[in-house]
């Protein structure tokens, strides 16, 4: 879908006698060898004119320049003659020569040409001879073409086309293999004398060489292909009428050359094994005089291998290839061509008749119409020689090489454009475009009517080269410097955005970068689309100020404007009216696609002009969210709701808009959108307690009854709100059936289609409509021997009790217990109470009646007892008057206080209460609630030994006291408080001792470990694998794949490895094994890894042990002094200071922090503790006087 339009020209017009020309790649400048004034000279071209570098008498003898090469490193010019001589011309000479004749050979050449690297110079001569040369001229191989060289390869004949071998009959002829052909070559060569030549071409990679020559021993031509070292690969098959001309395509995969017929002639292809692969023809040439002959002289492949150049004797024809299709893009009437070795497709041209030394530069361009909405139809022209195809792309996408129209011109098309002629063609029925065709004899115009759909030639002179009809043809533009490819203008507010891309494949906005590596790009009225070397298609958005332009990054997974395309694919056209894009693939194909970014940007503009039709289509053909429509203008979508069912008008569509409502504000996440914050003009959300679907639904519910026909709407409505109000759609499916019954089965099966049958059917009978449940289950798949007897139970009961049968077969048990209410069915919803443990409800429903609401009240108790709720039981049975079961619950609920209150209302003898108080003071020892013990044994056994004991056993020495003494009884001092003072007293300085064993073992052991583990971390994570052994230089120790999976060095213990590929954080051991794990960790066995963890949490909570003591130790060592146990009190005071000491050199130096880390790795969990603070123990000043 390109053609080649040339951008750059220069033209140097007094340049007489030029024999060849070359390129000098460093500076891009031509080099060109000269006969004028008996001299030959050689000239570089530059801007100014022709310098020369030196000129030489030419050979005496009639000669021909075969190969003119220059070497840009050197400055050196290599020039051979077909006399054989080989003449250097430097052009900064040093101490050499300017000009040198460095070598001849005496039996002439034939041809020659340099390597692509240009190390190795070959020849053929004239006596069949293939001379291999380095850069020096020193000989590496030389080669005999001989017959035996034909039996290289050995194409099998197996008498195709003999008479022997051709049957004739009908059968034989039906049966024949279309695949052989009928004749096969024997290699007879062209009847003219004219095409006795040699030609050479390399590969583009330098590794092989084919040499095309006569065989004068069997008159036939033969491609010998060569490898670098000279030695003979293979030969091509016989071809008749084979000429000189070849060209290796630097690609590497075809030789083209020519063969000559006595009516045609084509460029037919060779593999690199000799064999034929295809061919094209040549078409007939205008401006040939009767008599006259014009041969193919050469042929040249350009340096990217796209460009096919036929040079003749008057003119080069520059072929491309798209889908296998060879088309004829230009004809200049020049001969003489020679590709730049660098850029693509440039040239320099050589007119032996005028002069002229050209240089031409010319670009792939897409002559594509206008794409501005509404005018984007996509109508691009492609030149195929005397045939013109246009396509309308957004009519009929047609794949090249086929087109919709073929126009046949007067002559070779060099250029064509597209422009927009009218809006609307006669009668209003569609656009009309004018198509400009660059003929040799000027511009002709052509009218594309888009309501016939056929082609006119316009009426005028097609001579006619006005300026207004030229400028449809683009010429060369020269931008800050670098040559601009391709150029485009845009207006936005007045104000002209400028983009071009650049030689180097930059694409720049009023001269800043845009994006590096691009390869073909398009302007719309809203974006910029490019396709980039990385395989992608990236848009855009034009502002208004060019320096905001936003390019997307590499992301097509996340961001709308950028997509991965296929590799090599460019641009055609873009149809921004339906969201298209036309690319063209490397070998030729076309490739419609619809971006998201394209298609959201339509719908967002559609929405913004409040044409939801056309929104909502193009949501339903490009599947884009639904919600879209209301999230990108929410309120302005809630205004015109109206307007919105008006326009999509067919109920479906409606339906499938509500279908697709979720609470998920689209145009925040999936299509958010890409223009910056200061573009943006999105709406408020529209805030709404009950969430976005159910606004929307009712909303609609509120528009839809003005509306008779869209009661289908309704049901939908009411369906799809979240949650789903089935209660409501079946309603107006009740009324439907009031009105006009002929649209309730519609309306059922409508139903049916949006929800759950069955829940359906559930909730039709919760509506306690039996017809309406008859017609739901009639959609279902239900058996009606099922359903229809289950109804007919339900038809043959009184209302009330067909409403209690309906909720209690639905598990609306509350209902049902109310209308077991209704009927005065007590005893019935006593036992309904029971069998669903509906007792609140049934408290509720009889609150105001008081028999009813106690013998509610007393199952309630009886529930609450067997459920072992005894505190709730307990008030329950209270409020019954039942104490008896109220204090055994109680009792149950270690309540002793209520227990024994409520047992002295109902009058216990004195030895059942005592047991009872006996029971709930023994149940507080075994709690360790040892002051409730001692209340007990003091208020209701009047046990004053008992209740001393426990009082000094919870360390509540004041109350003790003041219980002997209140008692009057002060013989238990000495009986029962001075031996609780020295029980209390030993096992404080057993738990000190305790205490004070394990800071002095755990400290040093957990300094050890870090220490190791600091020193041979190897060692302490997994062991000393190596047996102290040290470890070879050459020994890697990361971990592999298999290792990995169980976890590396530092990752074992701690749940994470390296490798995964749903959530690498995500364990993959399994629940055993993860109990196995914490099992270890709580143990903390010595030697493992969790040890130093393990002994870190243990002087943890020891601290926190002896926090917890001092308060306890303070009271009992003021009670032991004050019963003269002074010595005692100093020694249990010492040990806790002591104790206190140890705990704080330990808290300092097990959780000391260096730079915000704790010391020591003891997992995740210890850096989020706090460390623990040890409490101050001051003791008795009066000990400490003592001392």
């Amino acid at each position: 879908m390109r053609n080649l339009r040339c951008v750059q020209q220069s033209t140097f017009d007094r340049a007489p006698g030029v024999k060849a020309t070359t390129w000098d790649v460093l500076s891009n400048s031509i080099i060109c060898l000269r006969e004028s004034d008996g001299f030959l000279r050689l000239n570089r071209w530059i801007v100014d004119g022709l310098r020369q570098i030196a000129s030489w008498d030419p050979p005496s003898t009639p000669f021909n320049i075969l190969d003119l090469h220059f070497f840009g490193d050197t400055e050196t010019a290599c020039i051979i003659f077909d006399n054989g001589d080989i003449v250097v011309v430097r052009e900064t000479p040093a101490a050499e020569e300017k000009i040198e004749i460095v070598g001849s050979i005496d039996v002439g050449i034939s041809a020659a040409s340099w390597s692509p690297d240009e190390e190795i110079l070959v020849i053929s001569t004239k006596r069949s001879t293939f001379i291999y040369l380095t850069r020096d001229f020193e000989e590496l191989v030389s080669v005999e073409f001989t017959p035996r060289d034909l039996e290289v390869s050995e194409h099998v004949s197996v008498g195709w086309g003999k008479k022997e071998t051709q049957f004739k009959s009908k059968k034989a002829r039906a049966l024949r293999d279309p695949t052989i052909p009928e004749t096969v070559d024997d290699g007879r060569l062209a009847e003219s004398n004219e095409f006795r030549d040699t030609t050479i071409s390399w590969r583009g990679d330098g590794a092989y060489v084919a040499v095309n020559s006569i065989e004068d021993s069997t008159q036939r031509r033969v491609i010998r292909i060569y490898s670098r070292e000279g030695i003979l690969n293979s030969v091509s098959e016989p071809v008749n009428g084979l000429i000189g001309p070849l060209s290796w395509r630097p690609a590497g995969n075809l030789l083209a050359g020519i063969q000559l017929f006595e009516d045609k002639r084509q460029v037919v292809f060779f593999e690199r094994n000799g064999l034929r692969h295809g061919q094209f023809p040549l078409r007939s040439l205008d401006g040939v005089e009767d008599g006259n002959e014009v041969f193919v002289r050469s042929l040249h492949w350009n340096v990217d291998s796209t460009v096919l150049a036929i040079c003749y004797d008057d003119r080069v024809q520059l072929w491309t290839m798209g889908n296998y299709h060879w088309y004829l893009k230009q004809e200049i009437m020049e001969p003489g061509l020679k590709w730049n070795p660098e850029r693509p497709l440039t040239f320099a041209l050589v007119s032996r008749f005028s002069n002229t030394l050209r240089r031409l530069q010319y670009q792939f361009e897409v002559s594509a119409g206008p794409i501005s909405p509404p005018m984007d139809y996509g109508v691009v022209a492609v030149i195929d020689g005397k045939i013109l195809k246009i396509t309308p792309l957004r009519q009929a996408n047609i794949p090249p090489p086929m087109s919709l129209h073929e126009v046949t011109l007067a002559a070779n098309a060099n250029d064509v454009a597209v422009t927009l002629e009218s809006t609307a063609a006669e009668g209003g029925k569609g656009p009309t475009f004018k198509i400009y065709v660059l003929l040799p004899q000027g511009i002709s115009s052509y009218i594309l009517d888009m309501s016939t759909m056929q082609p006119s030639v316009m009426v005028g002179d097609p001579r006619n080269t006005n300026t207004e009809e030229s400028i449809a043809i683009k010429s060369s533009t020269q931008a800050k410097g670098l040559c601009a490819l391709s150029l485009k203008a845009f207006s936005m507010n007045k104000d002209s955005d400028i983009f071009n891309l650049t030689e180097n494949g930059s694409l720049v906005a009023n001269g800043r970068t845009l994006a590096r590596g691009c390869t073909s790009y398009l302007v719309t009225p809203s974006h910029l689309i490019f396709t980039t070397s990385q395989h992608l298609l990236k848009f855009v958005h034009i502002v208004a100020d060019s320096e905001a332009m936003e390019v997307p990054p590499d992301t097509p997974e996340s961001d709308e404007r950028c997509r991965s395309i296929e590799r090599g694919a460019k641009l055609v056209t873009a149809m921004p009216s339906i969201f298209a894009v036309v690319l063209q693939m490397p070998r030729g194909n076309l490739e419609t696609i619809f971006p998201r970014a394209l298609v959201l940007a339509g719908i967002r503009q559609s929405i913004e002009e409040k044409k939801y039709k056309k929104a909502f289509l193009a949501c339903r053909s490009q599947r884009v969210d639904m919600n879209l429509l209301h999230d990108h203008r929410p309120e302005q979508f809630i205004e015109n709701i109206g307007l919105f069912i008006d326009q999509i008008k067919r109920v479906e569509h409606i339906d499938l808009f509500l279908s697709s409502l979720r609470e998920e504000d689209v145009s925040r996440t999936m299509y958010k959108e890409t223009l910056r914050a200061e573009e943006r003009r999105n709406d408020s959300p529209v805030a709404s307690e009950n969430g976005k679907v159910n606004k929307i639904c009712n909303v609609f519910l509120e528009a839809l009854p003005a509306r008779k026909t869209n009661v289908k709407n309704m049901i939908t409505a009411q369906v799809c709100k979240n949650p789903p109000d089935l209660n409501a759609g079946l309603i107006e499916i009740v009324r439907l059936r009031d009105k006009r019954s002929d649209q309730v089965d519609e309306a059922v099966e409508h139903i049916g289609f949006l929800a759950d049958v069955n829940r359906l059917f559930d909730n039709a009978l919760g509506l306690y409509d039996l017809q309406l449940a008859l017609l739901i289950a009639q959609q279902s798949q239900k058996d009606p021997r099922e359903y229809l007897p289950f109804l007919q139970n339900f038809q043959r009961k009184e209302p009330l009790r067909r409403k209690f049968s309906i909720d209690d077969y639905l598990g609306r048990f509350t209902k049902a217990l109310q209308h077991l209410r209704d009927l005065d069915a007590f005893e019935e919803l006593k036992a309904y109470t029971v069998r669903h443990e509906l007792y609140e409800e049934a408290l509720a429903f009889y609150r105001y009646d008081g028999d009813k609401y106690s013998s509610t009240m007393q199952l309630y108790a009886d529930y609450l007892k067997s459920s072992s709720r005894f505190k709730e039981a307990a008030t329950a049975f209270h409020y019954l008057n039942d104490y008896t079961q109220a204090s055994e619950c109680y009792c149950q609920a270690n309540l002793w206080q209520d227990s024994l209150s409520t047992a002295s209302l109902i009058s216990l003898p004195d030895d059942q209460l005592r047991s009872l108080a006996e029971t709930l003071a023994q149940s507080a020892i075994e709690t360790k609630d040892f002051r409730m013990a001692a209340t007990i044994y003091l208020d209701y056994l009047h046990n004053i030994p008992s209740s001393a004991k426990y009082f000094c056993k919870g360390y509540f020495f004041s109350e003790a006291f003041r219980t002997i003494t209140l008692s009057s009884q002060t013989q238990l001092l000495d009986s029962v408080f001075d031996p609780g003072l020295a029980e209390n007293m030993a096992s404080i300085i057993e738990l000190l001792a305790d205490c004070k064993a394990q800071l002095t073992a755990q400290v040093p052991r957990i300094r050890e470990l870090r220490e190791k583990k600091k020193r041979d971390p190897l060692s302490f994570f997994e062991g000393d694998i190596n047996e102290g052994k040290e470890i070879p230089d050459d020994v890697s120790l990361a971990p592999t794949d298999a290792s990995t999976m169980g976890g590396s060095l530092f990752t074992r213990y701690t749940n994470r490895t390296q490798t995964g590929t749903a959530d690498t954080g995500t364990s993959r051991r399994s629940s055993k094994n993860r109990r196995r794990e914490e099992r270890k960790r709580a143990r903390g066995k010595k030697g493992s890894v969790y040890e130093e963890e393990y002994l870190v949490n243990s002087v943890r909570r020891l601290v926190e042990r002896v926090n917890s003591l001092g308060e306890e130790v303070e009271r009992l060592v003021e009670w032991m002094v004050r019963r003269r146990m002074v010595e005692r009190a100093r020694a249990v005071e010492g040990g806790m200071k002591e104790v206190v000491g140890m705990c704080r050199k330990a808290v300092v130096e097990v959780f000391a922090k260096e730079d915000g880390e704790i010391v020591g790795e003891v997992g995740a969990e210890l850096e989020k503790m706090d460390i623990p603070t040890v409490q101050e123990f001051g003791g008795l000043p009066v000990l400490s006087q003592g001392q």
